[in-house]
This record gives structure tokens, sequence and C-alpha cells, in this order.
């Protein structure tokens, strides 16, 4: 794979760092613990609210998740090792990589 090639995977990987970083600052307060004082709250809001913040916790795992994925990939493009399969050790499509940069097996190996 060309420099070229490296340089603009390296630049999308950091942009949805980036991305995921800012999400992560608002999204955190929709994970916060739910008040279960009915004085003030009816159940349905409670249930409600309890639903909106197991969506919010999934969620913020699902981006540790892609940001360890993206801090790997950068790593990797670091290291030299960028755009290889860990399985198979070949280059991994392009096309791929442009879907998912931090991709880290071919299609073959990955179905």
């Amino acid at each position: 794979m060309s420099n070229l090639d490296i340089e603009s995977f390296r630049k999308q990987l950091i942009a949805l760092r980036e991305e995921l970083q800012a999400v992560a600052a608002t999204g955190d307060q929709a994970a916060s613990t739910v008040e279960l004082d009915q004085t003030r709250v009816g159940r349905l809001s409670r249930m409600d609210a309890m639903r909106a913040q197991a969506m919010s916790v999934e969620a913020r795992r699902r981006r540790e998740l892609n940001l360890k994925r993206i801090a790997a990939a950068l790593r990797r493009i670091e290291a030299g090792e960028y755009g290889y399969c860990h399985d198979c050790e070949e280059l991994i499509d392009p096309r791929r990589l442009t879907v998912d940069p931090a991709a880290t097996h071919c299609v073959a190996c990955a179905s």
C-alpha cells in the first residue's frame, strides 16, 4: 500500500476518533443513573428513562470499543503493519479499509 493511501486512512481514522470523542463528551450525561423517586416521576416515565439509560450505556460501550479499534489501527500505521490481515497476513482490500479503516481482517478471514 502506498504512503499516500496510508496517509488518507490515517486522516480518516483521526477524524473518526475526534468525532467519537465529541459525541462521548455529550453522551455521558444520558447514561447517568435514573432516579427512582415515585413522588417526582411516574412509573412509565421512569421506565422510559431506564430504557434511554440502557441505550446510552450500550452506545458508550460501542464508542469505547471503536476508539480502541481506531487507536490500534493508528499504532499499526506507525509500526508499518497497517492494511495487512491479522490471520492470513495478506493485504486487506483498500475498499474494505475505506468502509472500515480500523479493519483487522480481510473479507475472506472475517467470514
